[in-house]
């Protein structure tokens, strides 16, 4: 059994020390207002604007350091969180971990992938067949739900060139671009787990005053993660044609219109979260709107 970790009044983060998901961890922490403060050998961030430390570890590491306490919330992959959860339920072990929340990008899926020249008929044609994986329970539990007896073969590297090797007849990996598979004469057939960058920690609220701060950060991720692709429109039209120029603007937050005194016009401006074409602009000066302006949003809190 865990010993209970010791009382902190610090919040610590895991995030990946190298590797796709440490760069733009370590940006979006930043786009919340954190500094840090970091260690001579970089593995440990002190916090400096808010008491919120790092502590740069192996991605497949973060789930366990969250579950042992040693740290309070991480940024992992779902990948590896839901591998994390059905191995500690195979031992018979709870499920201390969750989502708290998703967080946009660093989408990839794993998928089960066969040789390119062969034809997919669907998941019974795995029966009997050996597939190489870094994901043997999260294998594991979609072979049972399609009711297919395969036996998964735990590889922890190069499993595309498995089949090549003679150690498997298929795989099942993670897929981005699908150009490793590619290289490898293999072609993704069907999709087992959607995953992205989240946010990991304790089902439990945390103790010691850290659930206040870890609130206060996950309200900056919520309005940093809003803000990745926000604009801020502005515009100014006659009154006479409002009912026109409404239907018109982009979908976003409700548009805060404002008398402009002195004049029979309006200024609207409204938050919208993605791009804003030259078209739309177009289009709503056709109608009457003036004085357009896109900008981008530095901050947010809802």
């Amino acid at each position: 059994m865990t010993p209970p970790a010791p009382p902190r009044d610090r919040l610590r983060v895991a995030i990946q020390k190298s590797g796709r998901l440490g760069d733009p961890a370590r940006e979006l922490l930043a786009s919340c207002g954190l500094t840090w403060r970091e260690s001579r050998d970089r593995l440990f961030c002190y916090g400096e604007s808010l008491p919120v430390d790092l502590l740069l570890v192996r991605d497949d590491d973060i789930p366990g350091l969250i579950a042992d306490g040693v740290c309070d919330l991480g940024i992992v992959g779902r990948n590896v969180l839901v591998e994390h959860g059905l191995a500690h339920a195979a031992q018979g072990r709870g499920v201390e971990l969750t989502e708290w929340r998703q967080l946009g990008w660093g989408a990839c899926r794993l998928d089960v992938a066969i040789a390119e020249g062969d034809e997919w008929v669907g998941p019974e044609q795995l029966t009997g067949l050996r597939i190489a994986t870094s994901y043997p329970h999260t294998l594991g539990r979609w072979l049972t739900e399609q009711g297919v007896d395969a036996e998964p073969v735990l590889l922890n590297g190069s499993v595309e060139i498995a089949p090549r090797l003679g150690q498997a007849d298929v795989v099942c990996d993670l897929v981005s671009s699908g150009g490793t598979l590619r290289a490898n004469q293999l072609k993704p057939v069907t999709t087992i787990l959607e995953s992205e960058a989240v946010i990991a920690g304790p089902r439990a609220q945390l103790d010691d005053g850290r659930q206040e701060i870890a609130d206060l950060l996950i309200r900056r991720l919520d309005g940093a993660v809003q803000l990745k692709e926000a604009r801020l429109l502005m515009l100014r039209a006659d009154r006479g044609v409002l009912d026109e120029v409404l239907p018109l603007l982009p979908g976003g937050h409700e548009p805060t219109v404002t008398a402009v005194e002195g004049r029979d016009e309006v200024a609207i401006q409204m938050l919208v979260h993605g791009p804003i074409s030259w078209a739309k602009l177009e289009d709503l000066k056709q109608v009457g709107a003036h004085n357009l302006l896109v900008l981008p949003v530095e901050g947010m809190l809802a």
